[in-house]
Order: structure tokens, then sequence, then C-alpha cells
């Protein structure tokens, strides 16, 4: 293959496909080019969207963010909890969960930048103590307005309209989650690749020793992407939570695996090879689109999980097997 045709692959090769896999179901599924659906598109891939973004985010500085699924059940359960049994309106719910998640972030970066728990282990050790946690929280139950508690009152609270409107509302035609993941990946795109602090976040994950002796403070920057992934974290929890209306304690099992997959399918779009937001959107709208549109055609629940495979694969040959600039990723050396 030549040098033109192989650039061209790997520069193209992922849009293709996401391009190709569309209009497959457009043409072969009436249902699935109905508006309806296709905006729905945009909302199921908005809360693994998101938390793609935040590990995204930490992958910038060389690490990789494993307690982002648990952050997002927790967020669900917590949520449900401050609503429900604590009777507060959706706004305080809100608010407590976005702090929640920065909490997390700052003890993910306390045990990663301070403790110099290797990243890895650092963020499996959370993971581990959020779900034990999310279950102490709501002992072990799922939550839900109006239900009866252990004593046999009704609890007093309800999850509120404004709270639902986060998944069910809409702003003219547009759902609200998709005008939510619109905005936070521009955010999040022009904070990495349009200000001194995103081009600082790449600097320390290529190198940290030579940012460090820059001047760089790279303790630091390496904090602020944890708890901005905490953050993203918990609003994908919101997202979930205004979603199926009720504190589920299962909610978030899979996110991590998704939201993972996302950020690293993302680093193989237009052959950049490093985490970028734009690349991690992409990857979330591909795998919903494989959901959906398996779905429609009736295939089981498992043959999406190959599919997603398969996608991952595909995104790794383009990073590593085909690309002469090879994708630098979480626990390799520059």
């Amino acid at each position: 293959m030549s040098t033109t045709i192989r650039e061209a692959v790997v520069r193209y090769g992922f849009v293709a496909v996401t391009v190709l896999l569309v209009a497959y179901f457009l043409i072969s599924e009436p249902n699935f080019r109905t508006s309806s659906n296709l905006w729905g598109l945009l909302v199921y891939a908005a809360p693994v969207g998101i938390a793609g973004l935040g590990v995204t985010i930490a992958m910038t500085v060389g690490g990789l963010d494993l307690s982002v699924g648990s952050t997002a059940g927790f967020a669900v359960s917590l949520a449900a909890w401050t609503m429900v049994i604590g009777n507060q309106v959706g706004g305080v719910a809100i608010v407590v969960v976005l702090i929640a998640g920065g909490v997390i972030g700052l003890i993910n970066a306390a045990l990663i930048v301070w403790a110099r728990i290797p990243d890895l282990l650092a963020t499996l050790t959370t993971m581990f103590a959020i779900m034990g946690l999310k279950l102490v929280l709501v002992d072990g139950k799922s939550i839900s307005s109006r239900m009866t508690l252990d004593d046999g009152s009704t609890a007093p609270g309800r999850f509120t309209d404004g709270f639902l409107y986060l998944a069910q509302g809409k702003i003219g035609p547009v759902p609200f989650p998709a005008i939510l993941l619109i905005v936070i990946s521009v955010l999040v795109w022009f904070l990495l690749e349009r200000t001194r602090w995103g081009r600082l976040l790449y600097a320390v994950g290529a190198n940290p020793e030579a940012s460090r002796l820059a001047g760089v403070r790279v303790g630091l920057y390496r904090s602020a992407a944890y708890v901005a992934a905490g953050v993203l974290a918990s609003v994908a929890g919101l997202l979930l939570a205004a979603r199926i209306g009720q504190g589920d304690v299962s909610a978030g099992n899979s996110l991590l695996l998704d939201a993972v997959a996302v950020a690293l399918v993302g680093t193989s779009v237009l052959g950049r090879n490093v985490p970028n937001a734009w690349g991690t959107v992409l990857g979330a709208l591909l795998v919903t689109v494989m959901v959906v549109g398996f779905s429609m055609k009736g295939l089981p629940y498992y043959v999406q999980d190959v599919a997603k495979g398969a996608v991952l694969l595909v995104a790794l040959l383009f990073s590593y097997t085909l690309s002469t600039r090879r994708a630098t990723l979480p626990g390799q050396p520059t």
C-alpha cells in the first residue's frame, strides 16, 4: 500500500465507516430515518459522549479514569436520594451531584498526584469504593418517587419536572440532551485546541518531566484533568437519572466500558492519534448508531458488544498498524 493511500485510509477511514454505516441503516430501515429517531441518536449518545469527554481530558495528561462509570451511577442514586428522600428540588440535586463529582475527581487527583499511585490502580480503587458507597447510600435499593420506606411511611419527595427536563425537555425541535452534548463538546474542544491550558495538558501528557523543567505545574494540571473528568461523569449521571426517572442502582454499570471505548476510538479520527473532543463525540455517535440500528434489525444485545469490539479494533488498527504517526495512549512511553 502506497504512503498516500495509507495516509488517506488512516485520516478518513473511520469517518467513512461511520458514514457508510449510517447510510446503510437509513436505506434499510424506514424507522431509522425519521426525525425523532435521528434526534434520539444524539439523546442516547449524550451520557456516553459526555462521560467519554471526561475520559478524553484525563487521557490528555497521560492518564485514564476508570471511575467515570461508578461516578455516573453514584450521581443517579445521589440525585434520587436528594429529591425523593431529602425532599429537595431538582436544582439542589443538580448542585449536590456536581459537587460530588468534583470531590471524586479531587480524591482521584490526590491518590495519583500526591500519593503517587498509578492512575489505573488509583481510579480502580475509587471505582470500587464509589460503587459500595452508592449501595450504602440507598441501602441497596432503587429509589423512586413516593416509594414506601422501611418504616412504612411514604417518601416525601419526587423527581421534579425541572429535573426531568434534563433528559425529556426540548428547545424548539432539539432535545435538551443533544444541546448539552453539543455545548460541552464545543467547550472541551475549545479548551484543548484553542487555549494555553489545553496545550499544556497535552504537553504534560506527552512529557511530564520536560514540562516540569519548563516551569509547568504538572501536578496542578493533572489534578484539574481528573476533577473535570469527575464533573463530566456526574453530568452524564444526571442525564441518566432524568431519563429513567428513578434512582436505579444498576445505572451506569456499562458506562465505563462505553466511555473508555469512545475516547480510545476518537484518537483515530482524522489521523489525529491523540485524545480529542470531536473524535470522542464521533465515537459515541458511531456506537449509538450501531446499538440503535442493530436493535431495529432485531439482533440480540450480545451482537452489539461484538460490534463495539470490532469498531475499537478497527480504530486501533488505524492508529497503530496503518498510521506512520503512532498514537500514545495512557501507560505507554512517549
